[in-house]
């Protein structure tokens, strides 16, 4: 089935939120996550705040019975790093605006054909930022990717419940 890719802006991703919603809990059902609905309802719950940061773009991925992937982010400001960071980037890094990706989510279905790698290009390209970072459980196999992709770790941090994170970073004016 044909790919239709689009980019939104906070008014334009908020009708997408059920089916984002379901994605996610399909995504992170697995391992290493193991998610359940109560941490599908945190995301839910969350998703109006992220709307609102500023620079936030959604990228979604929809073929006719609906959405099968998305990746969104926002502008982390310069002065600005991960909340949970064991340590902080480097001083080039801190004192510049940063993309940060929040979500990078492929339907298992659509794994292997590119979407994934097309959602990011797309969420990426013409950002203003000169770096984009992400959080990423090293367990898990989106980790491999983000490799082989150029990102580099520049440090770690922890979700609230104690998973390890690598925070990842990639030079955009590279791109």
């Amino acid at each position: 089935m044909p790919l239709t890719f689009t980019a939104h802006t906070a008014a334009s991703s908020t009708p997408l939120f059920p089916a984002l919603v379901d994605l996610y809990a399909v995504v992170y059902a697995e391992e290493p996550y193991r998610e359940g609905p109560e941490q599908v309802a945190r995301f839910r719950d969350g998703l109006l705040d992220e709307t609102a940061r500023p620079g936030y773009t959604l990228v979604a991925a929809e073929d006719a019975n609906g959405l099968v992937g998305a990746a969104y982010g926002w502008t982390m400001p310069a002065g600005r790093w991960w909340s949970r960071a064991g340590t902080g980037p480097p001083a080039d890094v801190r004192n510049a605006d940063k993309f940060a990706i929040m979500e990078w989510l492929v339907h298992p279905d659509q794994r292997g054909l590119h979407v994934g790698a097309e959602l990011m290009s797309r969420l990426l390209a013409d950002r203003p930022e000169p770096y984009a970072t992400l959080a990423s459980n090293p367990r898990s196999a989106a980790r491999a990717i983000y490799r082989r992709a150029g990102w580099q770790q520049v440090g770690t941090s922890a979700m609230p419940d104690g998973t390890p994170m690598h925070l990842l970073l990639l030079p955009l004016s590279e791109q």
